[in-house]
């Protein structure tokens, strides 16, 4: 019996592996593409990073009158500390091309229009994610800095390292331009019929927790840029709802 098993099992696993064959070699094109579109966006950030370096240091030195300088420990950490900003600015960049992969890889059966629901897929998803890195630089980024920075007195010199500081700005951006995102998955998920808008207005309360343990964990545990990051998804999953419930009834009307 474990032998005819064997034997039927074989060929039901070579069709299986034979059905997703195609699927598997779609993925690997499309995140071959994105890699592609990340490296190359990192090169041109490279070309320029002196000046990207300089505006992300910018709001440090504004936050306090007793830092005027980075400084950096070994040989090394500063050519590694701009590679590494080049290729999170080059992460960032090619953020809509991700997306569009994405989108075109689990959408299926789109047909002719395809192309136009996956610019607005992507021009959405781009604008919130633009929304949330803006948000992150110029309203949370200075408060952080400025709440740090407080702990700065003539018995504690502030000597801020040049690639932790820039990996921080860069995680930061990073980070909120991701959150913002949440409206954005809220009603690809209602329009896929995952969930609906009653069950985020239901399960509000568990979700806004999740919110805050979310914020809490992608701020590694800063307690002003978990404040900072929760009020403005509170608003956001809000809109989310509203957003889930239009679209939704949109497509119940048309169905």
């Amino acid at each position: 019996m474990s032998g005819y098993n064997l034997q039927t099992s074989i060929p039901l696993l070579e069709r299986s592996l034979a059905l997703f064959r195609p699927h598997h070699l779609e993925l690997r094109r499309r995140v071959i593409k994105v890699m592609l579109t990340v490296l190359l966006a990192s090169v041109v950030a490279y070309l320029f990073i002196e000046k990207i370096a300089a505006f992300c240091i910018a709001p440090l030195f504004a936050a306090s009158p007793l830092v005027y300088r980075l400084v950096y420990t070994n040989l090394p950490e500063a050519f590694v500390a701009y590679l590494k900003l080049a290729f999170l600015v080059g992460v960032i960049g090619a953020m809509p091309v991700a997306i569009y992969q994405l989108w075109m890889f689990v959408a299926p059966g789109l047909k002719k229009s395809e192309k136009r629901l996956a610019l607005v897929v992507v021009f959405w998803a781009m604008l919130l994610f633009s929304g949330g890195a803006v948000f992150a630089f110029f309203v949370v980024l200075p408060k952080m800095l400025v709440y740090f920075m407080s702990y700065a007195s003539d018995h504690l010199e502030p000597l801020p390292k040049l690639g932790l500081y820039l990996t921080f700005v860069a995680r930061t951006i990073l980070t909120f331009g991701i959150a913002f995102q949440i409206p954005f998955l809220m009603v690809m998920s209602g329009k896929a019929g995952f969930i609906t808008a009653a069950t985020f207005r239901k399960r509000r309360t568990p979700f806004y927790v999740a919110i805050v343990v979310l914020s809490f964990l992608l701020t590694a545990g800063d307690p002003v840029a978990t404040v900072l990051l929760a009020i403005p998804l509170f608003l956001l999953y809000e809109a989310g709802i509203f957003l889930t419930g239009l679209f939704s009834g949109k497509k119940s009307s048309a169905a």
